[in-house]
């Protein structure tokens, strides 16, 4: 047996989170913190998933006021143009996360501690469409506001939104957790409480 490639397996598997949640009323505020807490990394590209519009509405409403946060949306109404404006801004983004992540020489002042971190916020109607040529966002942080019922809509959104070292949060509010268990089993994978210092694994 390869035992490296048992580490290897399980460095990628704990990279799957969830964040429990006490009570419905409080999701959106521990999503605005959660955000306040990782957009605070420049230039940090990160997915906001959602099902619904009315969702999506929401979370673009209560993140609009943190102005650390370059955000956009991608929905149904959206014009195709509008649509591959905010696809190719966020790959930028991505460019250039990966740019600073790359600068290994320690010298904080090639880093804009200015640039704001990007978010989309999507729904899953609106995913990019792999089989209609579009590439995926690489997203460095992948947030399920709304944890998906099925398994194959968590991967879908994985392969469309995260990039390959990324992280996946879920956030999880009272019997969600069953469906979360679901998940975890039926995708062989390792969703992990989510630990207080998780941005620090970017």
């Amino acid at each position: 047996m390869d035992s490296s490639k048992g580490v290897d397996s399980t460095k990628s598997q704990l990279r799957h989170f969830y964040l429990a949640v006490d009570r419905f009323q409080f999701k959106m505020e521990t999503l605005v913190d959660l955000l306040g807490m990782a957009g605070r990394r420049p230039c940090l590209p990160m997915v906001v998933c959602c099902s619904t519009r009315d969702e999506l509405d929401a979370v673009c409403f209560a993140v609009s006021n943190l102005s650390h946060i370059s955000m956009d949306s991608l929905y149904s109404d959206l014009a195709e143009a509008e649509r591959a404006s905010t696809l190719e801004k966020f790959r930028q983004a991505t460019t250039r996360w990966n740019q600073i992540a790359s600068c290994l020489s320690g010298d904080d002042n090639e880093i804009e501690k200015e640039e704001k971190s990007h978010l989309v916020v999507v729904t899953d109607a609106c995913l990019p469409l792999l089989a209609s040529g579009e590439s995926p966002i690489a997203a460095r942080v992948l947030i399920n506001y709304e944890l998906p019922a099925k398994k194959e809509t968590y991967m879908r959104r994985m392969a469309t939104c995260l990039a390959a070292d990324g992280i996946v949060i879920s956030m999880v509010v009272g019997g969600e957790v069953v469906t979360l268990k679901s998940i975890e089993e039926s995708s062989c994978l390792v969703i992990a409480e989510m630990p207080i210092n998780i941005f620090e694994m970017l």
